[in-house]
């Protein structure tokens, strides 16, 4: 270790006695402390510690919990230089414990008390053992996951533990199907040195699982999903002090960010025989203490830090003055099977060291009892009842005399039962909403501070006091761009950094004329730099940009302006992914949330349906209580009302919702849809096909990939989508182009796509906006602009370029209409989502209104089916007669 001088180290433990914030560097300085330094190091962290005790009415406590060991398996792809572990197939007598096995050891865990069933494995076995593959497909099940979410019910089932999941690193997709099944789950980032990971010989070459970017999307991934989430560092498997220090930080930023890290583990690396580390020194106790009073000075009091109890001798006392206040889990039962030549401490003789330094030995639950008496979102409401049985619902920790024994593990009970403001369709339009924002604004998006540090500096974002109108007021007054950082596309490929004036606002006059130029001759031919520029275009040079799209656009689909006869029926707004531009979403305790049931649906496509609407297109919030089987039951709902009606429904969050809530395949659950009824999906959910700009506009939807395998997917058995781009938030215009180009280039592989739609931000109730983050909306030359860009890079691969009526008044329709413009969406009849982010162009338009709209432009105006086909006579019939708005929400004018 590195010395430090005695003066860095009295500046460092300064700061720290008089709380102020500690950067790397002085961190670094701090865990070199040792002596009279570290003595004062440990009081300071003690003393954080206790504040965050005291501040969730635990004061004095120091929490365990009593759990089983389960090792599903022992096999893992990975080969880490210190893990005995992990071994071969032909050590062991299966590749997998039986469930038989599983449960035994769950049972006899029960008997002696415990709560927790700690499902311990290697990472994806099946990927480099070809014994692991045959026994999942000799059992039935599709991979490594598929075992643990079975064997995790059956537990709860049959046992009444509660599970918690260490199955090495997760996607986010995994995670979704996890957590239905299991409490809290974890994994350790252990350090973020890529040396320990590049270099042969280190401790993590050779181990893909243990790429530190790779780690630590899980963590986020985990906070997305609002899981709560266990994981920590590793010290003295080779990484540097200012490695640890920089792990810490890392493990931080996550914290805050999303606020899933339900416990941080320091825990000090052990040599062990049969290891290619085996000759490496322990990381001494001093060492360790030193650590986690660091971890506890730069965490803070909220988070929750252990020590594992079997791995500091009996240094008990020196690691609560560190700032421990967690032993983790402590089993009667199983041993360490990752340190198995350190037994547990008995219980007993754990309470008697907590109770020498002056604290009580409490037990915990697997989820920590913060997350337990909040609820949801971090608890599925499968899982309700499970941890009702064993915690006391005061404090969140285990209740003493709680019996175990197995619960059913079923979907939740809500089913489509009426509630709320059911009618908030109408009266949106007439008392509005109630609030402007949702009760739990402050952390149910997670940390709006975190969030900011995303935003580079240079661009400071409008606030909602001082930010010029949006187009909605047709303003042509430029708005700051406000993004990540150094975005790279999730969707799209490359670097888009928000920080560089080129990439937001184009090019120099003589480079828009020269992308002009260029997007007349050659439209499919246009660089990322040309598009770019003409993004920038105005006054004559917007017109022409405007001329060469409307040129394309009629030599695609003719002067023909489009629309269809539709109904949106937008089922539920209860939601918890907490995505940061919805205004839409609620809690289900909120004033203005709604759930319809199955018959108010069918109703409502009834009355569609008799006024001559074609097409509904069925959206809604991710809500807990709703079956696995919601979407289908919806689907079919609408087809035994009206067998005729083109069933638009389901976005692709709401896809891999439903495949993760049946733990189906997401082509499986697709075919299934097809089955039910869906004819067609919203290529909604899309926003920005860019993770770094996707992470900062929602905490937890879908990422850009698993948007992409939804969409593709559906082309791919055959059910059609339309596309879409939500923009002028945190966005730039370069992510326009680039998320243009990606559509284009879906297109050209699937042939999927009915149209692509252009769906402004509109900021006014939106909560990032309300947080000061995004900008309001775009302008109207940009509007201008996007739209006729859109028409020439889609050129020749699709079609039908779609302006939303709801997110842009009539004038600006008019002219996006002149700008390569062919399609008005629809008649709507009850548009909640926009409305409730503050749009004010109503919530649905006559067929008249959108005649009214066109004529001016000397077009003519057709109404169509969602495949773009002609409605039948009959169909056209009704809709004539009804105006295309069903009565029951049309407007009724007072008598004079």
């Amino acid at each position: 270790m590195s010395l430090v001088s005695d003066s860095a180290l009295r500046r460092a433990l300064a700061r720290a006695r008089d709380g102020k914030a500690l950067d790397v560097t002085e961190v670094t300085v701090l865990l070199h402390a040792r002596g009279d330094h570290l003595d004062a190091l440990l009081e300071h962290a003690s003393r954080v510690r206790d504040a965050g005790l005291r501040a969730v009415g635990r004061e004095g406590i120091i929490t365990y919990s009593k759990k089983v060991f389960i090792p599903l398996t022992r096999l893992c792809r990975d080969r880490c230089g210190y893990c005995t572990f992990a071994t071969a197939p032909h050590k062991l007598p299966a590749p997998f414990l039986s469930p038989d096995e599983v449960l035994e050891i769950a049972r006899q865990g029960a008997a002696m008390g415990c709560k927790e069933a700690l499902f311990t494995l290697g990472d994806r076995p099946e990927d480099r053992w070809h014994q692991a593959r045959s026994w999942l497909d000799a059992h039935g099940y599709d991979d490594t996951l598929s075992y643990v979410r079975a064997m995790a019910i059956r537990v709860l089932e049959e046992t009444g533990l509660l599970p918690h999941l260490n199955p090495g690193v997760l996607t986010w997709r995994d995670l979704q199907r996890l957590k239905p099944v299991a409490p809290s789950m974890g994994m350790m980032l252990e350090t973020t040195s890529r040396r320990l990971f590049e270099e042969k010989g280190e401790a993590h070459y050779g181990s893909p699982d243990k790429d530190p970017a790779v780690r630590l999307r899980v963590l986020e991934d985990a906070g997305r999903t609002n899981v709560p989430f266990t994981t920590g560092i590793l010290i003295g498997i080779g990484e540097t002090i200012e490695d640890r220090a920089e792990s810490i930080f890392a493990i931080r930023r996550v914290a805050r960010e999303y606020g899933g890290i339900q416990e941080v583990i320091v825990q000090n690396f052990r040599a062990k025989p049969d290891t290619a580390m085996r000759g490496l020194p322990d990381a001494s106790l001093e060492e360790l203490a030193a650590t986690i009073a660091v971890a506890r000075l730069v965490l803070g009091p909220r988070v929750r830090i252990q020590a594992p109890p079997n791995l500091v001798d009996s240094e008990y006392a020196l690691m609560i003055r560190a700032g421990i206040d967690d032993w983790g889990g402590v089993s009667p039962l199983t041993p360490d099977h990752v340190n198995p030549e350190r037994p547990w401490p008995q219980i007993s003789l754990l309470e008697d060291r907590t109770a020498e330094s002056g604290f009580q030995l409490r037990e915990r639950l697997t989820i920590y009892p913060e997350y337990v008496v909040a609820g949801e979102p971090w608890l599925d409401p499968r899982l309700f009842a499970h941890v009702a049985a064993l915690a006391d619902p005061a404090t969140g920790l285990a209740r003493p005399d709680a019996e175990l024994r197995g619960l059913p593990w079923q979907e939740p009970d809500g089913g489509f039962a009426a509630s709320g403001r059911v009618d908030l369709h109408v009266e949106v339009d007439t008392a509005g909403r109630t609030h402007d924002r949702r009760d739990d604004f402050d952390h149910v998006y997670g940390d709006w501070t975190a969030l900011r540090d995303r935003l580079p500096s240079t661009s400071p974002p409008a606030t909602p006091s001082s930010a010029a109108s949006s187009d909605g007021a047709g303003t042509d007054a430029a708005h700051p761009d406000a993004g990540p950082a150094g975005a790279t596309a999730g969707g799209a490929s490359g670097s888009a950094s928000l920080t560089g004036a080129g990439a937001a606002s184009g090019g120099t006059p003589g480079e828009v004329r020269r992308a002009l130029r260029r997007a007349a001759a050659d439209p499919g031919g246009l660089s990322d730099a040309e598009a770019v520029a003409l993004l920038a275009a105005e006054g004559e040079a917007l017109d022409e940009l405007a001329a060469i799209a409307d040129d394309l656009r009629r030599q695609a689909v003719g002067d023909e302006v489009t629309y269809v006869v539709n109904r949106n029926i937008n089922f539920t707004n209860v939601c918890y992914t907490g995505c940061r531009f919805c205004a839409f979403a609620q809690r289900r305790t909120d004033a203005d949330a709604y759930t319809l049931s199955l018959d108010q649906v069918a109703d409502r496509a009834q009355e569609a349906w008799d006024a001559g609407a074609t097409e509904v297109c069925m959206q809604g919030g991710i809500h807990p209580d709703l079956p696995g089987t919601a979407y289908f039951d919806l689907a079919r709902a609408v087809k035994e009302r009206t067998p005729g009606m083109h069933v638009h429904a389901f976005s692709p969050m709401e896809v891999i919702n439903g495949a993760s809530r049946t733990d189906m395949s997401i082509q499986a659950w697709l075919e299934a849809a097809k089955e039910a009824g869906v004819d067609s999906l919203p290529g909604t959910a899309a926003e920005i096909l860019d993770d770094d700009v996707r992470w900062v506009l929602t905490k937890g939807k879908l990422p850009a990939k698993e948007w992409v395998e939804v969409i593709t997917t559906a082309h791919k058995v055959g059910i059609p989508t339309t596309s879409t781009m939500m923009y002028g938030h945190v966005d730039n215009h370069l992510h326009w182009v680039r998320h243009i180009k990606l559509i284009r280039s879906l297109q050209e592989r699937t042939g999927g796509f009915s149209e692509f739609v252009l769906l402004p931000f509109v900021h006014t109730s939106a909560p990032i906006y309300l947080a000061g983050i995004a900008r309001p909306g775009p302008t109207a030359q940009e509007n201008r602009a996007v739209h006729a860009l859109a028409r020439i890079l889609l050129h020749g691969a699709i079609k039908n370029i779609q302006c939303s009526w709801v997110k842009l008044r009539d004038d600006l329709c008019r002219q996006v209409l002149q700008g390569g413009v062919n399609d008005l969406g629809g008649t709507l009849m009850e548009e909640t989502i926009s409305r409730m982010a503050g749009s004010e162009n109503g919530s649905y338009k006559t067929i008249s209104e959108l005649r009214e709209m066109v004529e001016v432009t000397g077009r003519p105006v057709r109404q169509r089916t969602t495949e773009y086909g002609v409605p039948t006579d009959e169909r056209l019939a009704a809709s004539e007669a009804s105006d295309g708005v069903c009565k029951s929400v049309r407007k009724v004018l007072p008598m004079a």
